[in-house]
């Protein structure tokens, strides 16, 4: 259920408002946007009576009930869509289309720092880079752990360039503390116990969908995070696992339209791991573009080839120049920011 707040209403009210719902057993959450205030209350709301308290309450204009069960991320909730600043001049949102990229993996100074300079160069606006990697396989490589999230924080300082980087559990949270976005991967989208973790860092967490997870339990995820006390929660979209088994997984760009529909939350979309395939990273990035999303997330490697991981879908530094290019034109022609 959410309140929306008469405008001009001074805070010690609102305050008061928000203490005597909690003082009845409920948890608040309050949205102050540029058009209206939210207070969204979370509990067994069946006996309120939405048309006595606004009646009885000056400070009230109206109330509705929220038939979701996600709140805090609900557009019910916050009309504006928010936007989540990672770095000076870096923000992620609304009116911007931001591009992260990076290896899938950390493999040695020298690598990172020169992926780093390139994707810096061609506009990108925040380094990825996994230190510890989830595989399928136990004998594929792990990663290089807190060593690689080392030399992540090396070419952040080198270019200055936001870092992201996955983090695999709770026991990790201390590590993470100095890397910019935190990132849950598909396989931990619903690891609760992580996303409670998570909500309690005040810094951006890019949430993945998992596999073989709907948009609604996407969004139940993110709430998680919220309600643990934390914002900024930045939504991908990265496929998801179908009949089709041509490309490695299939690309729900609908999903990227209904998830800014549904939420204030940013969107963005992975087209690597959505194809599995270089050739198809270009176009699909395109579309992304197209249907709204606020960013994407490349994979890009200075040598492919003999990459570690996934280099069947990394681009080399020129290809990912190639369609930085590309990509300033088409965001030009939608309004957005590169």
């Amino acid at each position: 259920m959410v309140f929306i707040l008469n405008p001009g209403v001074k805070q010690e009210r609102v305050d008061k408002f928000v203490k005597d719902w909690e003082s009845k057993g409920f948890s608040t959450i309050l949205s102050v946007g540029t058009e209206h205030t939210a207070v969204c209350l979370i509990g067994n709301t069946a006996q309120v009576d939405i048309d006595h308290e606004v009646h009885t309450n000056d400070i009230v204009s109206y109330g509705k009930r929220i038939t979701e069960q996600y709140k805090a991320v609900n557009r019910t909730v916050r009309n504006d869509s928010t936007v989540i600043r990672v770095a000076d001049g870096v923000s992620v949102g609304e009116g911007f289309f931001t591009v992260i990229s990076g290896p899938c993996s950390v493999e040695s100074e020298e690598q990172i720092l020169q992926i780093a300079a390139n994707v810096k160069k061609s506009g990108a606006r925040i380094l990825r880079g996994g230190a510890f990697k989830p595989r399928t396989s136990p004998y594929a490589f792990q990663g290089m752990q807190a060593e690689g999230l080392e030399l992540l924080k090396s070419a952040r300082k080198e270019t200055g360039l936001p870092i992201i980087s996955e983090i695999m559990n709770q026991t990790q949270i201390e590590l993470f503390e100095d890397v910019d976005i935190v990132q849950i991967g598909a396989r931990n989208m619903q690891n609760f116990d992580l996303l409670k973790a998570v909500g309690s860092l005040k810094k951006p967490i890019l949430l993945k969908r998992g596999l073989a997870n709907t948009i609604d339990e996407l969004l139940m995820s993110a709430e998680y995070i919220v309600a643990s006390g934390n914002p900024n929660v930045i939504l991908c979209e990265r496929g998801i696992r179908t009949f089709e088994t041509l490309t490695r997984n299939t690309l729900d760009l609908s999903a990227v339209v209904l998830l800014k529909q549904k939420s204030h939350l940013p969107v963005i979309a992975d087209p690597s791991h959505s194809a599995g395939i270089r050739s198809l990273v270009a176009p699909l990035s395109k579309a992304i573009l197209a249907v709204g999303a606020d960013g994407i997330m490349i994979e890009s490697h200075n040598n492919p080839s003999e990459a570690l991981c996934d280099g069947a879908q990394s681009l080399d530094l020129e290809q990912f120049d190639a369609l930085m290019q590309e990509l300033k034109v088409w965001a030009g022609i939608e309004k957005k920011l590169i």
